[in-house]
């Protein structure tokens, strides 16, 4: 028997200021597509708020919720039992605050963007008899959204062939592809230029929120040993852990290449934008961003994942021409000198990868994943339909 629900959604009609309880865990993938979302509901007059994990510090301040919650998580751990063990206690414990939250919050539909904090809410809704929508960001559906697909009222993803979603949830499935942050489309009305032959060629290298120990460790030699014609046209901005920052800045002083350092940057979509080429991860986040704001890249998936969810993501991308993808593994400086060496001596190829990759984005995405969400929160399903 199905547990009264905590707000009877399914009617078919939503109230005059609708509800929606986002689901997010506290890092940059999974909240930068919740908060895109969070403006477009908020602009077509809905209530947002927000349910994550204690890893919100930061990153969520600005994130457009009239609230902000959060309930116990925990991962599960298969190889580790006592790991395992603790991460169910702390799921449990989660899905009770999760009720509690849901009864008290009275939501129109509960959606979540991946990563195990989401599970308590999504099955609590489930089981309460609220809707519920799911959003993967990657060509490889992740392990907690696998677990809730059977929960969810409605599936929405970002790519047209997504690795391990079961074929008996298609009905209920939408691609909308990956929303995107306003500072992101804002970036994307910054033209691509392409670099004169002998003019500036503006490099953008970064490898992560907290930057990459591979970046550091293979870039800056990689560029060091360009002919020195190409090292006098770099300007370069890269982004390096703080231990990293004394010794690259050394190597980049010492090749005469002009290069901006530092652990973050807080307008990264600005930096993109003014960039005639990209090296980085290629997170789902990163290579939608890529897409929209439309500029080539070199990626370099994140080894190791047990899914490998980077490395699809790179792949989508390259495959429609906006780049190439090049595994850690033979990722060394001398690639880097090769490859830029071929980028700053053909910056037509340069410009029609940019075209590829705009032609990649999905700029709506954010109204596309609102109608989806304001759709199932009135009772409907899903449907492919490309954003």
């Amino acid at each position: 028997m199905q547990d009264t629900p905590a707000r009877s959604a399914a009617a078919g009609r939503l109230s005059a200021f609708p509800v929606a309880l986002l689901a997010a865990g506290g890092t940059g993938g999974h909240l930068f597509p919740a908060e895109a979302l969070a403006t477009v509901l908020t602009a077509r007059g809905w209530r947002v708020e927000l349910v994550t994990d204690t890893r919100v510090s930061g990153i969520g301040e600005a994130f457009a919720a009239r609230a902000q919650h959060v309930v116990p998580s925990g991962t599960m751990s298969p190889r580790h039992p006592v790991r395992a063990l603790r991460g169910a206690l702390r799921l449990a414990r989660g899905y009770l605050a999760a009720r509690r939250l849901i009864g008290a919050v009275r939501p129109d539909v509960v959606v979540g963007f991946g990563g195990y904090p989401t599970l308590p809410p999504i099955v609590a809704a489930a089981n309460m008899g609220v809707a519920t929508v799911i959003h993967d960001q990657n060509a490889v559906m992740g392990r907690a959204n696998r677990m809730l697909a059977r929960h969810a009222s409605g599936i929405a993803t970002s790519f047209d062939d997504v690795k391990y979603l079961d074929p008996v949830h298609e009905a209920k499935v939408r691609r909308v592809g990956v929303p995107v942050r306003k500072a992101v489309l804002a970036a994307a009305q910054v033209p691509y230029e392409a670099a004169a032959d002998d003019g500036p060629l503006r490099l953008l290298v970064f490898g992560g929120s907290q930057g990459a120990r591979v970046m550091s460790e293979v870039v800056p030699a990689g560029l060091a040993a360009l002919p020195a014609d190409v090292r006098a046209r770099l300007s370069l901005v890269q982004q390096c852990r703080a231990e990293d920052l004394d010794e690259a800045r050394a190597i980049y002083s010492g090749a005469g290449i002009e290069a901006e350092l530092a652990p973050f940057f807080t307008n990264l979509p600005q930096r993109m934008a003014q960039a005639h080429l990209v090296i980085s991860r290629c997170g789902a986040s990163t290579v939608a961003e890529l897409g929209v704001i439309g500029r080539p890249a070199v990626l370099v998936p994140l080894p190791h994942a047990l899914d490998q969810d980077q490395l699809y993501n790179g792949r989508a991308f390259a495959a429609l021409g906006g780049g190439v993808v090049i595994e850690q593994s033979n990722f060394t400086p001398q690639a880097v000198t090769r490859l830029v060496s071929e980028a700053a001596g053909d910056p037509a190829r340069l410009a029609a990868q940019a075209a590829a990759a705009r032609r990649f984005g999905t700029p709506r995405a954010a109204e596309a994943l609102a109608d989806f969400v304001a759709e199932i929160a009135q009772g409907g399903r899903g449907g492919v339909s490309p954003a």
